[in-house]
């Protein structure tokens, strides 16, 4: 089981707060633009990139509209990650990117 946030609720939090954002867009679309400070772990790489992510740590879980995200955290929470998913993803963001 995982929560999901929607994206005002998170942006509020990033400005409040040190949290810990997983993008797992794919290579092309984080070159784009991604945020500032975010973790990419591509949703393709995530069976192998898990393992670099620590299961006592809450992690905010973005793609590009939420869906990815989701699926991510499906999988990230069934094996005992704390996740939640940011939903709308990139597209929704309107704060910084690099």
């Amino acid at each position: 089981m995982y929560n999901s946030i929607s994206m005002p609720e998170f942006e509020q939090k990033w400005k409040r707060e040190k949290v810990s954002l997983v993008d797992v867009r794919e290579q092309d679309e984080w070159q784009t633009k991604h945020v500032d400070g975010a973790i990419h772990v591509p949703l393709s790489d995530l069976e192998y990139a898990k393992k670099t992510l620590d299961k006592e740590q809450d992690y905010y879980v973005m793609c590009h509209s939420g869906a990815r995200s989701a699926r991510a955290c499906q999988l990230l929470a069934k094996e005992g990650y704390n996740v939640t998913n940011v939903m709308g993803g990139i597209s929704a963001w309107r704060g910084d990117t690099v």
